[in-house]
C-alpha cells in the first residue's frame, strides 16, 4: 500500500469518496459542484489544509483530509482528520490504519505540531472502534456546532 499526497488528478476519486462518505455516514446528498470546489479549494491552497490518499495496485482506495488549528496552549498547531473514506471493498484490510500512521509519522517529525484530533458522528460506531484500537481517545471533548446552511 502506498500513501501519498492527493494531486490533481485524484480530484474526481476525492469527490466520489466524500459524497458517499456524506450518504453513508449522515444521510446527507452533498451538491456534487459545491463539494468539488471545496475540494479543489484545498488542492489549490496547502494553508486550508492538505488530502491524503491511499493507493492499492494503482488505485486509490482511501483517503482523509488534514486541517489545521493553532493551540496557544501547546503553542503549536494539532492537526485534524477529516472527510475519511474507504472504499467499501477495502475495509478491514488496514487502509485507514496506514493513513492515520503516516500522519502521526508527520506529526512525530515536527516539533511544531503537537497532535491529532478528529471528531466523528455519535452512531458511527464501527469508526470509533477503529480510533479506540489506533490508540486515540473520545474521553476530553464534545463537539458542538452551528452551520449555516445555504
Amino acid at each position: 500500500m502506498l500513501i501519498r499526497s492527493a494531486q490533481e488528478k485524484d480530484l474526481p476519486q476525492l469527490v466520489a469518496f466524500q459524497l458517499a462518505m456524506a450518504l453513508e455516514t449522515e444521510n446527507l446528498q452533498l451538491d456534487p459542484a459545491v463539494l468539488t470546489q471545496g475540494m479543489q479549494a484545498v488542492l489549490s491552497d496547502a494553508n486550508k489544509g492538505a488530502y491524503f490518499v491511499a493507493e492499492m495496485e494503482g488505485k486509490v482506495v482511501g483517503s482523509l483530509m488534514i486541517t489545521y488549528e493553532w493551540s496557544d496552549w501547546r503553542n503549536g498547531m494539532v492537526w485534524w482528520i477529516q472527510s475519511v473514506f474507504v472504499d467499501k471493498d477495502f475495509r478491514g484490510k488496514g487502509v485507514y490504519k496506514a493513513l492515520y500512521t503516516h500522519i502521526q509519522d508527520l506529526v512525530k517529525a515536527d516539533e511544531k505540531i503537537r497532535g491529532i484530533r478528529l471528531y466523528v458522528d455519535k452512531t458511527n460506531t464501527s469508526a470509533q472502534a477503529v480510533y479506540k484500537k489506533l490508540g486515540m481517545n473520545g474521553e476530553h471533548y464534545a463537539t458542538f456546532e452551528w452551520m449555516k446552511f445555504f
